[in-house]
Formats: structure tokens, sequence, C-alpha cells
């Protein structure tokens, strides 16, 4: 599976999680990974690891998310767009193994398949002003 392919099951785990509450998530996850393939076990493993991190780390994120994308409340935004935000927010601030450029192609990308229209701009745009204008929280 390619990091690419790795990114859009993350995507989709954060994405559906963000429909339950808290205590419904580790179950959502179960049953996500019970609908992988067996080949694709051991990375599901890693994505649900990180998607676990980025859960944990959701309050912090969309604070830096608010401020960042000036005059657009997150609750004005599609879940999917918001969840490609949060993704690839995280791992501009938390994942060192990721290069914010490549965080940010990637969500443009997803974006386009997942977002609305305007989704690919407004994502670049907003994850960009979080490299270039680090906004603390």
């Amino acid at each position: 599976m390619t990091k690419h392919e790795e990114r859009v099951k993350l995507f989709q785990l954060v994405f559906d999680c963000s429909f339950y509450e808290n205590e419904d998530i580790p179950e959502q996850m179960d049953l996500f990974r019970r609908l992988q393939m067996a080949s694709e076990q051991e990375t599901f493993k890693a994505v649900e690891e990180k998607a676990q991190k980025i859960l944990s780390k959701l309050g912090e994120i969309d604070v830096i998310l608010t401020k960042a994308s000036t005059g657009w409340p997150l609750g004005r935004l599609g879940k999917a767009e918001l969840t490609i935000m949060r993704v690839a927010a995280f791992e501009i601030l938390y994942d060192d193994s990721v290069p914010a450029g490549v965080a940010i192609n990637e969500a443009v990308e997803l974006s386009k398949t997942y977002g609305n229209d305007s989704a690919p701009s407004f994502v670049n745009a907003v994850l960009a002003k979080l490299v270039k204008e680090p906004v603390k929280e």
C-alpha cells in the first residue's frame, strides 16, 4: 500500500469517527479494521495508531485551524474538508516524518476527490498559512 493509499484510509477512518461520540470510537475503529483485507492489517494498524493520535489532539488542532481559517468557522465547513484539514494539520504540526509540503499536497489531492469544488484552494490556503505563520494554541 502506498503512502497516498494509507493517507486515504486515515482520512476515511478519522472522517468516520467524526460522526460518533468518543465512547463509540473504539467500536468504530474495530469495525473499520474488520472491513480491511487481511493483507492490509499491518498497514491498518499504523493508520489506526495515527488516527488515535489525531483524535487525541483534535481540540488543539481545531483551535489552530480556527485561527488559521480567519472568517470561516469550522462549523461552516463540510465534514470531509474539515477532516482533510485535521489530518494535514496534524502531520504539519506533530508528525516530523511528513514534510509540510507533502501534507499540503496530499490534502489538496484528497479535497479534489472528497471535497466540494472550492475545497482544494481553501484547504491549500489554510494549510499554507499554518506553515508560513505558525498559529499558537
